[in-house]
């Protein structure tokens, strides 16, 4: 579906796109969350950090686990509720552009792990969404979804 066509469905049901600055503020939001979550899972061994280059062992040493809890936390919530703690607090979602509703867990899956990627690429796939008209991110195109505001 292509962009125009995107704006236009969303128009006709009367359903506007999140803005960049909820966006950008849902991001912070699940990162902090996701930043305390692994703090207190892993309190114990940064309980044991001593010298800059110990933390970054840790953190090169708990990388995986890192990316798995990211990757199941925005594919769990977007499934679940059709966006994360931080979509839910600035009152955006994350739809599938077919249905308009939440994505299925496959797409939210898909979109979470393409998210993953798109950080590790400098935040690449994020700034696409600056060149569209329906704001849609790398994670986003792939997935077939928008998000949309719910407020």
């Amino acid at each position: 579906m292509s962009y125009d066509e995107i704006s236009q469905k969303l128009e006709r049901e009367q359903i506007r796109l999140a803005s960049f600055g909820k966006r950008i503020a849902a991001f912070f939001i699940d990162e902090i969350l996701i930043s305390v979550l692994l703090l207190v899972i892993y309190w114990d061994k940064f309980l044991q950090v001593q010298t800059y280059q110990d933390i970054m062992v840790l953190i090169s040493n708990l990388f995986f686990y890192i990316v798995l809890i990211k990757v199941i936390y925005h594919a769990f919530f977007v499934w679940y509720y059709g966006a994360s703690i931080g979509k839910i607090v600035v009152k955006i979602a994350c739809v599938d552009i077919e249905l308009l509703d939440k994505p299925n867990l496959i797409k939210s899956l898909l979109r979470s792990v393409v998210r993953i990627f798109s950080e590790s690429l400098f935040y690449l796939g994020y700034c696409w969404a600056f060149g569209n008209s329906a704001r849609q991110t790398w994670q986003d195109k792939i997935a077939n979804t928008v998000v949309i505001d719910v407020a």
